[in-house]
């Protein structure tokens, strides 16, 4: 096999500014702001609109490392990259086995996609083959390469954003005339930042593009602007959607209750139902869509150091898309729904350890300025020593917060998975060292 076929330094640099940004507003909306909505109007009333916006000050916060090192270098294995440059090989091979768990998630937007089109457009269908049929188109379009897959993405998020526009323009006329004057801070103080804490989930996912910086034009230009602009856009657009939310009706009738209540009272009939195919169920989609395109490349570049099989690289000679990684994934998304696992759980034990390795990522940010010099020093990023330092704290709370909401809550044997998920990641990477088959390449360069 020619070595070109395994190298990420051949993936076509198509990505502009806007399809980026495309790729980061698909996946930070999803079909949880149908619920998450309902949820923080119970915790703070009113006041979730304050909520959001914290929210996705926290969201920025997080990611403050991935901003910096995005915005030096261009990554072309994504936060696998970032990894093994900030934290070293052996948790770069961790980090991978623990990315490749948590893209189950591929299975639970399919399924979740399958509900609502059953629920609104075919009561009592096969949800499972709804699922695949839903895997399956979006596996086809991605094959066909990165820029087909960013078109299709950009109209499909151009008509998301128009279905929750169009909620909170109808309903922002009929929002109560005492909106102003009552249930505000419903849950004191506390409950507004356990509302904007649980809001991290809604307004974050930004960050993902990182994935595609081998496949960006400018990508130090560009993958920073987007992840900032992407979160703040979407945080006012969910702002204005939770004054119309928990305005129309009485906070009582909405807390902890869908958005979907909400779309039936305020919206005319066709334009409900447009609500929910073009909002809830375009949100999985564009989730979904982006997930595949992305996922592959932090694998690309693990197979090409020697954590997998270099074969497995193989690049399209004509599409340059990772076509064998691609159905890899496929089948990762597709299996789980045949088989019927507890996705759930599977969710849950797969997640909270990926949100640790954040957090450790966030806290290798000081060794940036040492192992990239000559491109640190040119960096538009470039801060002070202390001023690295505290943007480490900052951003190390700002991760930890999901971590605390992930965990608090585990039962025992979702805290005893996920030490499983830990200590799977961590005795591969060490017999994978071991052989010494791992010789990791330098994924990363000026841009």
């Amino acid at each position: 096999m020619a070595e070109q076929t395994v190298s990420t330094k051949e993936l076509k640099r198509v990505l502009g500014f806007g399809d980026l940004m495309g790729i980061a507003i698909g996946q930070i909306i999803g079909a949880g702001i149908m619920s998450l909505m309902g949820i923080g109007i119970g915790l703070t009333g009113r006041s979730v609109t304050l909520a959001f916006l914290i929210a996705a000050v926290f969201a920025i916060l997080s990611i403050i490392p991935i901003i910096i090192t995005s915005g030096t270098l261009r990554l072309r294995g994504g936060l696998y990259t970032v990894t093994g440059l900030l934290a070293g090989k052996r948790f770069a091979g961790i980090y991978i086995i623990l990315f490749i768990i948590s893209n189950v998630a591929i299975a639970l937007y399919a399924l979740s996609f399958a509900n609502y089109f059953l629920d609104l457009l075919m009561p009592g269908g096969n949800g499972k083959i709804v699922a695949i049929l839903c895997i399956t188109v979006f596996y086809v379009l991605n094959f066909f390469g990165i820029d087909k897959m960013a078109k299709v993405q950009n109209v499909i998020v151009i008509v998301m954003c128009v279905s929750l526009a169009l909620l909170a323009a109808f309903g922002i006329g009929k929002v109560s005339p005492d909106f102003l004057r009552e249930d505000f801070f419903t849950g004191g103080m506390n409950g507004l930042f356990s509302a904007s804490a649980l809001l991290i989930f809604a307004c974050g996912g930004a960050f993902v593009i990182v994935h595609e910086s081998g496949e960006a034009k400018n990508p130090t230009r560009d993958i920073p602007l987007a992840c900032i602009v992407s979160t703040l856009t979407v945080a006012v657009l969910y702002g204005f959607l939770a004054i119309v939310a928990s305005g129309v009706l009485p906070v009582s009738e909405v807390a902890y209750q869908s958005l979907s209540n909400v779309a039936k009272t305020v919206l005319p009939t066709p334009v409900y139902y447009f609500f929910m195919v073009g909002g809830a169920m375009f949100a999985l989609m564009t989730t979904l869509n982006a997930q595949l395109g992305w996922s592959t490349k932090p694998i690309l570049q693990a197979c090409v150091d020697g954590w997998f099989p270099r074969k497995l690289a193989y690049l399209h000679p004509r599409y340059k898309t990772p076509v064998i990684l691609l159905t890899i994934f496929y089948f990762i998304g597709i299996l789980p729904i045949i088989v019927g696992f507890n996705m759930g759980a599977i969710a849950a034990i797969s997640n909270i350890v990926v949100q640790v390795a954040f957090v450790i990522i966030n806290i290798a940010l000081f060794r940036l300025p040492k192992v990239a010099p000559e491109e640190w020093k040119v960096s538009k990023y470039k801060v002070s020593s202390g001023m690295l330092q505290f943007l480490i704290v900052i951003s190390v709370l700002g991760a930890g917060i999901p971590v605390y909401l992930l965990a608090k809550d585990l039962t025992p044997a979702l805290l005893i998975g996920n030490i499983v998920v830990l200590g799977i990641g961590i005795l591969y990477s060490i017999l994978r060292y071991n052989t010494g088959q791992v010789k990791m390449e330098i994924s990363y360069e000026a841009n």
